[in-house]
């Protein structure tokens, strides 16, 4: 049983199980929580596709963690000018454990 699910602007293709990683969450660490916005749910033979979300559906997580990705550098040059700029960038993010799909 699987199902795909939209937070933080994103999708992910979620088991029961699985720990993944997504955009900021202002939740605490140990809370459970229900994500709502089901795009599909398949269930071995059976598949629901939602316009957009599946009617009933729910996943529900519990949170991790919180933390930041490797540090992304943003480094611009102009040539013969003698322009550099670096910049570096870590994205915050929240680790969620998948424990139950309903629908």
């Amino acid at each position: 049983m699987y199902a795909i699910i939209q937070t933080g602007g994103k999708q992910f293709k979620v088991s029961e199980g699985d720990e993944i990683n997504v955009e900021l969450l202002k939740v605490n660490e140990g809370d459970s929580f229900n994500i709502n916005e089901v795009l599909l749910v398949s269930n071995g033979d059976s598949l629901n596709i939602g316009a957009p979300f599946v009617n009933g559906a729910s996943v529900e997580t519990t949170v991790v963690g919180h933390g930041k990705e490797k540090k992304v550098i943003i480094y611009k040059y102009k040539r013969k000018s003698g322009y550099h700029k670096k910049k570096g960038h870590r994205q915050p993010f929240t680790t969620l454990k998948i424990e139950k799909i309903i629908g």
